[in-house]
């Protein structure tokens, strides 16, 4: 279940992040892990194998606050954007993605959406003067954003990002936690017959609102996990709503409490029961107390569909490593998921399918996506 550079099938994905870079106290972009440098080099390659392959480098706050002390004055945000046009040549990557989601307090969302807004633009301008200037292909630079409705109106000034933007990654994964205190699925297409008070977390819903604000649909990219979240129930329900008061225990390769990478999910459904949730057109498994919720080839393509029918740019993948990679553990073939995904975008002539690459120090995965 290793995953390096050098297992990623170049030709399965028209663009590749690599994630994540960081801000650091003199506001430039830097590497995080200690064989980032290294890495770089054998991700690019890939190139070698597929010239058409698009490589961006992601970064992002780290809960250090950092990103958002970059943003504070037009001088921090002046040096972030030098430095990231020279990391980015010097490491061959063709372009930038912000990660950001703004956690501050309400009192400040207003000032801190605007100066993420005028990064947005600066950096824009910026890759334009640099590409005129040296005669290279222009640096693309993409935002992979929140689908939560609340942090989205506190986060992002849509219209305006759109504009700079080539694209936009919207995470449509992760809208249920072990805290909500109930067993649902964590990347549902739908509202289901539980989120009566909550009709705004999922996918549906997220992608709606983005294209309802001033997203261009053909710029939206639909978030698509290769892993499950799961929990502990707490009674004898089991259905989703069922009570469910932790995180699974982790799996046995990507040690996570309460992530499942696909494959993982694959060994656990030897004994499993999997189950529709036909509101949601999202699959569940329990055993025992454990509940894990997750897509399948089912579920991917009941997705794709809905994404072609929308008209919206493409895919956005987290992560390549969470899917059955080698092919070893499913029966279903390398990559699985992601091939299927693959497949329909091209029968349905999408554009974009877009895949993360995580230096996670000890283990490596395509974005913790």
């Amino acid at each position: 279940a290793k995953y390096l550079p050098e297992n990623v099938d170049p030709n399965l994905c028209t663009h590749l992040i690599y994630a994540f870079a960081i801000v650091n106290y003199a506001n430039n972009i830097a590497s995080s892990e200690w064989n980032d440098v290294t890495l770089y080099s054998t991700f690019n390659a890939l190139k070698n194998r597929n010239p058409h392959l698009i490589t961006l480098l992601s970064v992002r706050d780290q809960d250090s606050n950092q990103f958002s002390i970059m943003l504070s004055n037009w001088t921090n945000r002046q040096t972030f954007i030098k430095s990231s046009i020279e990391f980015l040549r010097k490491y061959n990557f063709d372009g930038l993605d912000l990660d950001w989601e703004f956690k501050g307090t309400s009192e400040t969302h207003l000032e801190e959406k605007l100066k993420f807004t005028l990064l947005c633009k600066e950096l824009l301008e910026a890759f334009l003067a640099e590409g005129q200037s040296n005669k290279d292909a222009r640096l693309i630079l993409t935002a992979t954003v929140s689908a939560q409705k609340e942090v989205i109106e506190r986060s992002y000034n849509i219209p305006e990002i759109s504009q700079y933007l080539d694209f936009i990654s919207v995470k449509t994964f992760d809208f249920h936690t072990f805290k909500d205190g109930i067993a649902r699925h964590h990347s549902p297409l739908y509202s289901g017959i539980q989120d009566e008070e909550d009709i705004n977390s999922n996918t549906d819903s997220a992608l709606k609102f983005w294209r309802f604000q001033g997203a261009p649909p053909e710029k939206l990219l639909m978030g698509f996990a290769t892993y499950g979240r799961s929990f502990i129930l707490t009674s004898s329900q089991s259905g989703v709503g069922a009570p469910a008061n932790n995180l699974a225990s982790p799996g046995p390769y990507t040690q996570e409490m309460g992530l499942w990478s696909y494959f993982e999910i694959c060994l656990f459904l030897n004994g499993g029961v999997v189950q529709w949730i036909e509101d949601q057109k999202v699959p569940f498994s329990i055993k025992g107390s454990d509940w894990v919720g997750f897509d399948n080839l089912r579920s991917f393509e009941i997705k794709i569909k809905y994404l072609q029918e929308h008209g919206f740019g493409g895919a956005f993948v987290w992560a390549l490593d969470l899917d059955d990679f080698s092919g070893y553990f499913c029966g279903q073939g390398n990559y699985p998921l992601v091939n299927h995904l693959k497949k329909w975008l091209m029968l349905g002539k999408s554009c974009i399918n877009l895949c993360e690459f995580l230096n996670a120090y000890t283990w490596l995965h395509v974005e913790h996506l």
